[in-house]
């Protein structure tokens, strides 16, 4: 019996997609070419999923244009590596086949979402995407999840919001959404208070009730 959330709206950099390496691995580039300094790969991993201004100012770097066009060309050249989790596709395609409305909430840019040819497959199955444009401030404000709120006439009380970051929990969680950890890596991080957990699609199915 499907829980009773009556819409599933998802994060898509470690949630739908393994854009892990992609994400970091272009970061480190982007820095050294912009600061001469080499960020070691798991201090550049916190920065995995936070909109590329919010990692610019962090990061001292005070042209947050000029940082987010060469991430951007960085995360293209490295394109290749990036694959959906095992089993998503036919999670998307099942939970579509039940009715159920779904959503992304990401911050994405819409150009970063439209040349994406790894997306092209997904978005079918999606009803209404919130991207970076579509709110004063991003997570791990609610204002992105608000977004969606207003934009779909979802009630929080019955939506659930999948996420792999702390910055995704606190977005779901301030706009009084339940939460669902994307887990894939099995990082488990304690910091984050689930309602739900998954680190395979078997388990994802199970909270997803289908």
């Amino acid at each position: 019996m499907r829980p009773r959330y009556e819409d599933f709206v998802f994060d898509i950099d470690g949630t739908l997609l393994d854009t892990e390496r992609t994400g970091v691995l272009s970061l480190m580039q982007t820095i050294r070419e912009l600061t001469g300094v080499d960020l070691p790969y798991e201090e550049a991993y916190v920065f995995f999923g936070v909109p590329s201004s919010k990692a610019a100012s962090t990061l001292g770097y005070a042209d947050a244009a000029r940082f987010a066009d060469v991430w951007e060309r960085h995360f293209q050249e490295l394109m290749y590596l990036v694959q959906p989790f095992p089993g998503v596709v036919d999670v998307l395609k099942d939970l579509r086949a039940c009715g159920a409305r779904m959503g992304i909430v990401t911050s994405r840019s819409r150009p970063e979402i439209q040349y994406d040819p790894h997306l092209a497959r997904l978005l079918p199955y999606f009803d209404a995407l919130v991207c970076s444009e579509d709110s004063l401030r991003h997570k791990p404000f609610p204002d992105p999840m608000l977004a969606y709120l207003a934009k779909t006439g979802a009630r929080k009380e019955t939506t659930l919001y999948l996420g792999d970051t702390a910055h995704d929990w606190h977005c779901g969680h301030d706009a009084g959404c339940d939460f669902a950890l994307a887990d894939w890596k099995g990082r488990n991080p304690q910091d984050i208070r689930a309602e739900y957990r998954f680190t395979d699609a078997d388990t994802l199915r199970e909270i997803l009730g289908i």
